[in-house]
C-alpha cells in the first residue's frame, strides 16, 4: 500500500470515528523504496480507554488521541493504534469483531525484560510465560492484555557460543 493510500485510509478510520482534528501519518515511502512497510498495528476494542490506559502503564508512552474512539501509541518503529468496535462497524459493517483475536504476538523491543517483568507484576492480570532466554536469542516475557491479545516483551540477549550482535 502506498503512502498516500495508507494515509487516507488513516484519515477515513479517523473521519468515522468522529475525531475533532486527524492525526498525521508518517511518510513511509520514497520514490527509491517499493517494500512494503508495517508503519500501523491496530486493534480493535470494545473498551478504547480501558486499553489505552493499560498500554498506557505498560509501554510507558503518553497515548495521541483523537476524538472518544481512536488513540494512537506511538514507538520507534511504528504505531499501536486502538480503535473502537461500534466505530468500526459503522465504517465497515461487520469486519472486525473486538477481543477475539488468538493468532498474533504484537512484539516489543525493551532495554529489560526482568525490570519490565517485575514493574508490570501488578499491572498484568493474565500472566502467559515469566522471563525466559529463549533459544533464537531473546529474553522475553508473555502476558495478555485485557481484550486478551498476547504481547511479548523481549530484548536481544547474546548466548553461548553466539557471535555478532
Amino acid at each position: 500500500m502506498k503512502a498516500s493510500a495508507i494515509g487516507k485510509l488513516s484519515l477515513a478510520l479517523i473521519l468515522a470515528s468522529g475525531a475533532a482534528k486527524p492525526i498525521p501519518v508518517p511518510a513511509v515511502h520514497s520514490a527509491a523504496t517499493s517494500a512494503p512497510a508495517l508503519i500501523n498495528t491496530c486493534l480493535i476494542t470494545n473498551d478504547v480507554e480501558k486499553l489505552a490506559n493499560f498500554y498506557k502503564r505498560v509501554l510507558q508512552i503518553a497515548p495521541q488521541k483523537s476524538g472518544d474512539n481512536y488513540v494512537e501509541f506511538r514507538t520507534t518503529a511504528g504505531t499501536l493504534a486502538l480503535f473502537s468496535a461500534d466505530a468500526q462497524e459503522e465504517y465497515i459493517q461487520g469486519s472486525a469483531a473486538a477481543g477475539q483475536n488468538r493468532s498474533i504476538i504484537l512484539e516489543f523491543r525493551v532495554a529489560n525484560v526482568d525490570a519490565d517483568y517485575a514493574r508490570l507484576r501488578d499491572i498484568v492480570d493474565s500472566w502467559v510465560k515469566g522471563p525466559t532466554t529463549q533459544p533464537w536469542g531473546t529474553r522475553s516475557i508473555y502476558f495478555r492484555d485485557p481484550d486478551g491479545n498476547l504481547v511479548d516483551l523481549f530484548m536481544p540477549v547474546r548466548l553461548p557460543g553466539q557471535v555478532g550482535h
